[in-house]
């Protein structure tokens, strides 16, 4: 972030290459099932991979890159769940087992008993099920690349090999490109302990027991001198995954725990290298039953964290950038609104995205903004629609930093 322009990220997750997709999908799994075995030739493709993406994002006026979320787990190029399932390569005390949180049968709960069901039971899956079930609907909820493992034992970090080789990768790329600073995500405990549970006691202790494991992934990345984003849809979705609806005052109960863990893991770490990034997930369905930011925007600004990534940019919620007229920026945070999305292939005009901008930067200060993405645009659109959307985040911002900080008309 500079004080003298709008600064531009995104969500993480960007297409892989051909090569990379073709690589991934020749892996092999250990006898877990669900590790993909690396080897020298497929590391030494994800370096060049993630060095060339780097030069890429920065041609396109990304000034805050990622990695791409390249050296997780994704084995084609409709895979989204990389962005979760990659940690439970990286955890011990993990086997494949009959549960699936995907295609679970519901777990019904009464009235005041705060319970996940299913994914399947989705209120929003449920209300459209016809939609989510007709292949020409264009709802596509894309692929796993692993399976969903069972908590058996005590779990604890093993990822440490993998993680230094994705802090490299990322490193190396901001050297070639002469860039100061980039992200890695990593998840939240309230997303990874979304899997079954055969060991703990209580659903709090295993969140917690998640919060000890992911703490040492924040903490390698931060004293590497990076951001590291943590990615935490389940702050947003776990609502329309609760049946029947519970009460908003219940939910954010329920949620609390949830941030209170994640700030256990961050306890220390310097705010200003850690990014929370919530969305309503990323499947292109109706999004009907999300729930309102305005309900928990004050739990994200809860937690320890110096930036907030959030959508803004999707027709579902982009009329929720009204709630900052009412509520105060805590000093030091920085907003990074999703101000173009990875829910339409309709590639959004720069002068859109610039009015974006200053809309919030009106609200909270221009150096409180950062351009970003809603979501991850790797496996939700054709790479070259990513790219055009990069792009065009890129003179958006561009043409927003004239007007916020010269007073110059841009061109368009």
């Amino acid at each position: 972030m500079t004080l003298d322009r709008i600064s531009t990220s995104h969500a993480g997750s960007l297409p892989r290459t051909a090569e990379l997709i073709t690589a991934n999908a020749a892996r092999t799994f250990a006898e877990d099932g669900f590790t993909l075995e690396r080897t020298p030739e497929f590391d030494a493709l994800l370096t060049t991979a993630v060095v060339d993406l780097v030069q890429r994002q920065k041609n396109l006026g990304i000034t805050i890159p990622g990695d791409g979320e390249y050296g997780k787990a994704m084995s084609n190029a409709v895979d989204y769940g990389a962005w979760w399932t990659y940690s439970f390569q990286r955890t011990s005390g993990l086997e494949l087992t009959d549960f699936n949180p995907i295609t679970a049968e519901p777990i019904r709960s009464g009235p005041g008993d705060i319970r996940l069901t299913s994914f399947a039971d989705r209120r929003d899956w449920t209300q459209f099920a016809a939609a989510y079930s007709d292949p020409e609907s264009g709802i596509q909820l894309g692929r796993n690349a692993t399976a969903f493992p069972t908590a058996t034992g005590p779990i604890s970090y093993i990822g440490r090999d993998a993680l230094n080789s994705d802090i490299a990768n990322l490193k190396a790329g901001l050297a070639a490109a002469d860039l100061p600073t980039g992200f890695i995500t990593s998840l939240s405990p309230g997303s990874a302990s979304r899997i079954g549970n055969e060991y703990y006691r209580s659903e709090e202790e295993f969140i917690y027991a998640w919060a000890d494991v992911l703490r040492e992934e924040y903490k390698a990345i931060v004293d590497a001198g990076l951001i590291v984003q943590i990615d935490d849809p389940s702050v947003a979705e776990n609502w329309d995954q609760i049946n029947p609806e519970p009460s908003v005052e219940d939910y954010q109960r329920f949620t609390r725990i949830r941030v209170d863990a994640l700030n256990h893991a961050l306890r220390g770490l310097p705010e200003e290298q850690v990014r929370f990034h919530v969305c309503w997930g990323s499947w292109h369905g109706p999004h009907t039953t999300d729930i309102g930011f305005e309900h928990i925007v004050d739990l994200v600004l809860g937690i320890n964290a110096g930036s907030y990534s959030f959508e803004a940019g999707n027709v579902r919620h982009e009329h929720e950038w009204t709630i900052w007229q009412d509520r105060q920026l805590p000093d030091g945070k920085v907003l990074v609104p999703g101000v173009v999305s990875h829910a339409t292939n309709v590639v959004e005009h720069p002068e859109l995205v610039a009015q974006r901008i200053e809309r919030f930067a009106s609200l909270v200060g221009r150096e409180n903004v950062i351009a970003g993405t809603d979501c991850g645009l790797g496996g939700r659109l054709h790479p070259d629609i990513a790219v055009a959307k990069l792009e065009s985040l890129g003179r958006g911002a561009e043409i927003a930093t004239n007007r916020l900080f010269h007073g110059a008309a841009a061109a368009h």
